[in-house]
């Protein structure tokens, strides 16, 4: 497995997390601090830390525009009635997708539908390959 795929898993896991913690009123502007408690603990790749960082930051950078392309290509779902894993592994594609040009949008999507085959639901890869479908065609038209 390659470091970008363990920084992708790791910040998975991370956004996971943190969806319980803003619930129970956590701020975000210490998320730093956390996530390196959260690598310690979980024994994070030192070599995976900074990509899952600058996932992290931009995610909760531009949540709500991420947020609002997820939820504009999931027909019919609101984003509250996703589950979590999915919702999470959506934000990282997306965030991908629309702020890194190194990563073809292609990949962003496989290491999507491979991360949710691991970690989410039997019917979440290809809920996840639609969704993010949808989003590629309404970011790059």
């Amino acid at each position: 497995m390659g470091v970008r795929r363990k920084a992708r898993e790791a910040a998975l896991q991370f956004l996971f997390q943190e969806d319980f913690m803003l619930e129970e009123g956590h701020q975000v502007e210490n998320f730093l601090e956390r996530f390196d408690s959260f690598c310690t603990l979980y024994q994070v790749n030192r070599k995976a830390r900074p990509y899952a960082q600058q996932l992290l930051g931009g995610i909760l950078r531009d949540r709500i525009d991420i947020d609002t392309c997820i939820e504009q290509a999931a027909s019919n779902w609101r984003l509250a009635r996703i589950a979590a894993t999915d919702r999470n592994i959506l934000r990282l594609a997306v965030f991908e997708m629309m702020s890194d040009d190194e990563i073809p949008d292609q990949v962003a999507i496989n290491e999507a539908v491979e991360i949710a085959k691991r970690f989410a639901g039997d019917e979440s890869p290809a809920f996840i390959n639609g969704v993010l479908d949808a989003v590629k065609t309404s970011i790059r038209s």
